[in-house]
């Protein structure tokens, strides 16, 4: 009885051993586990830190209250709360002119009807740098700060997709990351055009990290989590801007915020010991052994068993061939992409949903203030609408498919931002709850764009391509911030410029393939493949059903 237990057990051990062997090496990155787990936290560390960044400018650069400088009233050293300013409303950028003082100090009746242009000012506070560089009456230099910014973040967007190609993922991101200490300067800047200048080059530097970061989650997670992956990394995005808005509330003065912010960026060079490359982009780029050093350490932290001798004694060609990865005699670069016809199609339709996701989401949040109620409160509601937006995209995404839930995204957000735009004011909850539904839906979609971007492009140039969509994207938060200028013209207008533009979107989408459980593509040449295969399988489903007609007629 005894050796038929023991006889069992040794069954059942080597039944076990043998289901752990049957682990296949190409299994290793698709086994989400503790390796995973420590590399996007550390890329989201990185993409909070960035958006705090990313942001600054917000409070730094806000509006305080001022108002006019007096000499003959004010002393040596004026405050802005005085109990003798003139009972009229002045502009903030003219001076009332004061009678001739026949002695004593100013009052309510020592002022003329008259005015003129103010060249000094008295602020209320020196929280922000409009005091700090005697900004008043010039909000075109205020708002430059943040289109500098915002130019910045394009061409950081653009260089780091050709430098995660080039040079590696982890590389960039680190790079990016530490390089935005360089923002730490606007403390000791004095002038405004110094400021600019350092305002855009910190952007530059620092917001390639997204790119960066993003492809690297999307292609150490597998397959099966690349919508995860997006969802986290959008997230990561929210938590900066609300942990950016809570660290200002306890830090007003601007220069101990900017150094809140900025001076843990100078610790990321420490990554350098834990965060590691892109097994696909090292395979792609002829790095073999530090592909499989790569994939046991993975193996090693996810307690996956895989058979090392046989990953030790492989050669770059099968290691390739057990990725489904192609190899090819000529680098892909940026032209490459123009010799198809594919990938100018699927470059420009992603171009489009960025730039779309990018204008609307903003131009949404900018514009929320302008509805009926308290501005504060419509503002609020506006951004809590993205954390539910991110759940139904993983949902959506996971059990639908990318494409149908983007398309039907984007054309119901284009109508509930039409609709929004000519429901009267008089109905005010109702316009709030059509407004806010749009904003949801596009928070799906502002998830949904990301992930089904990065599955569009081959490996050999996703990230030179991501740059290009980030930049359509920055370019589209660029225009948000004018559309409230619109509001002159027609309170409609802004409103049905977004739905429009969300349901051009949605009908370009339907020119792009499926990618949900499709293996990521690592050249444009398997693009092309792919494509001509499934045309002919269209047409192979097309002479059959053409037969099958045929017969019932029959």
């Amino acid at each position: 009885m005894i050796n038929v237990e023991n006889t069992m057990k040794m069954e059942t051990n080597d039944s076990e051993r043998n289901e752990k062997k049957e682990i296949e090496i190409i299994e290793t990155m698709e086994k989400f586990g503790r390796y995973q787990m420590l590399q996007y936290f550390l890329i989201c560390l990185q993409a909070v830190a960035v958006t705090m960044f990313n942001v600054n400018y917000v409070f730094v650069a806000g509006d305080i209250n001022y108002r006019c400088r007096i000499p003959e009233c004010d002393d040596q050293y004026p405050v802005y709360n005085t109990s003798w300013w003139p009972n009229k409303n002045i502009d903030r950028c003219t001076r009332p002119l004061v009678k001739e003082l026949t002695g004593g100090s100013c009052t309510n009746d020592s002022f003329t009807e008259a005015v003129a242009v103010c060249t000094e000012w008295v602020y209320e506070t020196n929280e922000t740098v409009v005091a700090e560089l005697d900004l008043a009456c010039q909000p075109w230099k205020i708002n430059l700060i943040g289109t500098m910014h915002n130019i910045g973040m394009s061409l950081a967007m653009m260089a780091s997709g050709w430098l995660c190609d080039r040079f590696g993922r982890m590389p960039t991101l680190i790079m990016c990351s530490v390089g935005s200490c360089v923002g730490l300067l606007k403390i000791f800047t004095t002038t405004y055009s110094v400021y600019v200048v350092i305002e855009m080059l910190e952007a530059t530097i620092s917001s390639g990290a997204y790119t960066a970061g993003m492809v690297l989650m999307i292609e150490i997670g597998g397959k099966n989590n690349r919508v995860l992956a997006g969802v986290i990394f959008a997230y990561a995005v929210y938590l900066g801007e609300t942990l950016y808005a809570i660290i200002a509330m306890f830090l007003p003065y601007w220069k101990h915020l900017v150094a809140a912010i900025y001076s843990p960026s100078i610790a990321f060079v420490l990554l350098i010991f834990v965060l590691k490359e892109s097994p696909r982009w090292q395979l792609l780029n002829d790095k073999t052994e530090r592909a499989k050093n790569t994939l046991l350490l993975v193996a090693k932290v996810n307690k996956v068993n895989i058979d090392r001798e046989k990953l030790l004694h492989m050669n770059a060609e099968d290691l390739k061939k057990e990725y489904n990865i192609n190899s090819y005699e000529e680098r892909e670069g940026f032209m490459a992409i123009f010799k198809s016809r594919e990938m100018i199609k699927r470059a420009i339709v992603a171009a489009f949903c960025k730039f779309t996701v990018g204008f609307v989401y903003y131009g949404l949040m900018i514009n929320s203030v302008f509805l009926p109620g308290n501005k504060h409160t419509n503002f609020m509601l506006a951004t809590t609408m993205s954390f539910p937006g991110e759940l139904i995209s993983l949902y959506s995404m996971n059990k639908i498919g990318r494409k149908y839930p983007l398309i039907f995204g984007f054309l119901l957000c284009g109508v509930f931002c039409v609709v929004t735009g000519w429901i009267p004011e008089d109905y005010t909850w109702l316009k709030i709850t059509v407004f806010l539904l749009g904003k949801l839906i596009v928070s799906v979609c502002y998830t949904g764009v990301i992930t089904y971007t990065m599955e569009l492009f081959p490996t050999s140039v996703r990230g030179t391509l991501l740059g290009v969509c980030s930049v359509s994207a920055a370019f589209g938060s660029m225009l948000a911030p004018l559309t409230p200028i619109l509001n002159s013209v027609s309170v409609v207008l802004p409103s049905m410029i977004f739905g429009i533009t969300a349901i051009v979107s949605g009908i370009l989408l339907t020119r792009t393939p499926e990618t949900k459980d499709v293996p990521l593509m690592d050249t444009i040449d398997q693009v092309e493949k792919a494509r001509v295969k499934a045309l002919r399988d269209a047409n192979v489903q097309g002479e059959d059903n053409d037969a099958f007609n045929k017969n019932i007629n029959e």
